[in-house]
């Protein structure tokens, strides 16, 4: 299978496409760098530009028209940077999306998965969430989420397209054999700060602890990138059935570990495996933070055959295997060549 990835050169997108080289099939990557990496599309299929152009994207559908599926993981994603830059976020999650699916209806293509976001739920007592939940979005980040979802739905009721929204929370860890990870070298994520508080001997800012949780700080739900990797294939390999015919265009399926861990007890899983351990210090909540939550993926299971099957210590694990080679494999000030296409 020939399948287009949106963002194909980022975290997310890379590891897919990973996961489906190994898997024989055959990714074409759409990606305008500007926080992906070239680096991660040697070798594979690459078109460097934004999917809000039309003549680029028509250009890649003609060029390949035996594309059968698009998995779109094109987005900026920190949550403290949209709420600072929201009109950056729309344009770049919102407006670029509806671009996009304009050409993929221009072209007849019918399948799509759109790499989305648990954060679009307003979480339960527990901090649990389903995909029955309530849904309100509590920052610009996930907002755009929560309305390209809503856009393609629509779009889903009224024209052949069908497609899947997987929901997650906050992907660790790296390609297991280590093509592809965390592109950023200091990620704004909490288990990105705790590698960089690690290599510079800094106390590591915990921003909040009067959330209301078992230890007071926030709640969160770690999946492995290689398991979302993982069930971005199996959706793929399954998508036909889980549109049968006269249902609706549209489907949602959450991807978690199915439990929570606080960040404390990331920061102590962390230390576990790291010699000197990280200090913490006790910081302010960040603009357009929440308690956190984590997902129920029973559904993922009963119709993708899918469970997170790597832990928090291996995504901890492989995430500092990354981050031992990734200024070898990313030099940030290299002059890389102009173009890579295929």
């Amino acid at each position: 299978m020939k399948v287009l990835i949106a963002g194909g050169a980022g975290f997310i997108g890379s590891t897919v496409a990973s996961c489906l080289l190994d898997a024989g099939h055959t990714p074409v990557v759409i990606d305008n760098l500007v926080t992906g990496r070239r680096e991660f599309c040697y070798g594979r299929i690459f078109h460097e530009g934004d999917i809000a152009d039309a003549s680029l994207v028509d250009g890649v559908l003609h060029r390949h028209p035996d594309i059968e599926a698009v998995v779109h993981c094109a987005a900026l994603t920190v949550v403290p940077d949209s709420v600072a830059r929201p009109v950056n976020y729309y344009r770049a999650n919102v407006a670029a999306t509806v671009e996009f699916v304009d050409r993929l209806l221009v072209h007849g293509v019918r399948r799509l998965i759109y790499s989305s976001s648990a954060s679009i739920y307003q979480p339960g007592p527990d901090l649990a969430v389903d995909e029955t939940s309530s849904l309100g979005a509590g920052n610009p980040y996930a907002h755009t989420k929560l309305v390209v979802e809503r856009m393609l739905a629509d779009v889903a009721a009224s024209t052949p397209l069908r497609v899947l929204s997987l929901r997650y929370f906050n992907p660790i860890g790296t390609d297991p054999a280590l093509r592809t990870g965390l592109q950023l070298p200091t990620p704004s994520h909490a288990l990105g700060r705790l590698i960089h508080a690690h290599r510079t001997g800094e106390p590591f800012p915990v921003a909040g602890l009067d959330w209301p949780t078992r230890d007071g700080s926030g709640l969160r739900d770690y999946v492995h990138v290689w398991d979302l990797a993982t069930a971005h294939l199996r959706a793929l390999e399954r998508f036909d059935e889980l549109f049968p015919a006269g249902g609706p265009g549209h489907l949602a399926v959450n991807l978690g570990t199915g439990t929570g861990t606080t960040v404390l007890e990331l920061i102590a899983a962390f230390n576990a495996l790291v010699n000197p351990t990280v200090a913490v210090a006790e910081a302010p909540r960040r603009p357009g933070d929440g308690v956190g939550a984590y997902t129920r993926s029973r559904l993922a299971r009963d119709l993708l055959g899918w469970r997170a099957e790597r832990d928090l210590t291996a995504g901890i694990a492989d995430s500092l295997a990354w981050f031992g080679q990734r200024e070898r494999l990313l030099p940030d000030l290299a002059v890389m060549p102009h173009s890579l296409t295929g």
